[in-house]
């Protein structure tokens, strides 16, 4: 199966309004805890980990040797433009911007979905509801957390109609464990990896205490995938473009002159942990959660963190095992 290019590749009316000057903002002053000071980050209104601590996700690539084919890769992802946040506030009764989080109870209730791409879905039910929260665009992915079982289910393409609930695929994963779904399968990501735990989160960057990859799109991908990804949806065969995710680091060399403490915790974390492509879309634009916090002024500062500042990293070294996000 594959998926052609989903992610929102016109966003004009969108992206104008969040070029507009924005407020300044505060952040806490409080630096960020030392990994070893606590045990997992919970989902925010949950004890759920965004996954165990040893998970791909988390994995310091400050170290990691460039990738041998990352100046090929670059050369395909338009590197002459800047980093785009594809998340912010709302405008008036404009889009709401930025991929949604819901918690729900495990009693809460769940249905049936009729996937377009069942062979690769999870087959389970789903607690969606009038509650669920769905991004809007075209993508219209839908993130759950069930934080009595610590349950994490996606959707992509997902909707009502006649009173049942249809998506494009569906994944379901334990945020407590490691496991990968089958390889070859898609999930609400062309990568099949999950989306929530590399969604840039308001609570993290207000903290500037983010431990995590970020998620990230570019326009045109070959038809291969490297570990932890699971599927691919590229155009081309020449492994000369980057495959499903790759993960790209910003050069330990680059100063955010003039960048706020918030935005400046964005640009530690893609230095330490860097960006996963996980999708087609536009070039590269990084994913974060809906929230109405999202300041005017830290989205402008994101908006000038230059592409061409990034490398490929070899992350081989980090598996144990192919169907596990675990890592040394």
């Amino acid at each position: 199966m594959r998926r052609g290019v989903r992610r929102r590749l016109a966003v004009g009316g969108v992206v104008a309004a969040l070029g507009l000057a924005g407020t300044t903002y505060a952040m806490a002053d409080a630096r960020p805890q030392p990994a070893e000071a606590r045990a997992y980050r919970p989902v925010a209104g949950t004890s759920c980990p965004t996954f165990p601590s040893d998970n791909y996700w988390h994995a310091d690539i400050s170290k990691l040797p460039v990738h041998p084919r990352s100046k090929k890769w670059l050369s395909h992802m338009y590197t002459n433009v800047d980093l785009h946040p594809d998340f912010g506030s709302s405008f008036g009764d404009g889009p709401n911007y930025g991929i949604p989080i819901t918690v729900v109870r495990h009693s809460h209730k769940k249905v049936r979905v009729r996937f377009q791409y069942a062979g690769e879905s999870d087959k389970v039910r789903y607690p969606l509801g009038g509650d669920t929260r769905i991004e809007g665009g075209s993508d219209r992915h839908a993130i759950i957390v069930d934080k009595g079982s610590c349950k994490l289910y996606e959707t992509f393409a997902t909707r009502k109609k006649n009173g049942r609930w249809h998506a494009g695929s569906g994944a379901v994963w334990s945020l407590e464990k490691n496991k990968l779904r089958p390889n070859g399968w898609t999930s609400a990501d062309a990568a099949g990896l999950p989306i929530l735990p590399g969604l840039l989160r308001w609570k993290e960057v207000k903290h500037r205490d983010i431990d995590h990859a970020i998620r990230f799109t570019t326009p045109i991908t070959s038809n291969h995938h490297l570990w932890p990804a699971r599927h691919d949806a590229g155009s081309t065969n020449r492994r000369s473009y980057p495959p499903m995710g790759a993960r790209f680091r910003l050069r330990a060399s680059y100063h955010p002159s003039g960048f706020g403490p918030g935005a400046r915790a964005v640009v530690r974390a893609m230095k330490t942990y860097g960006l996963v492509l996980a999708d087609n879309g536009s070039a590269w634009y990084f994913q974060g959660e809906r929230n109405a916090h999202w300041p005017n002024s830290l989205l402008d500062q994101l908006k000038q963190i230059p592409a061409d500042q990034f490398v490929a990293v070899d992350t081989s070294s980090l598996k144990i095992s192919g169907d596990s996000a675990a890592t040394h």
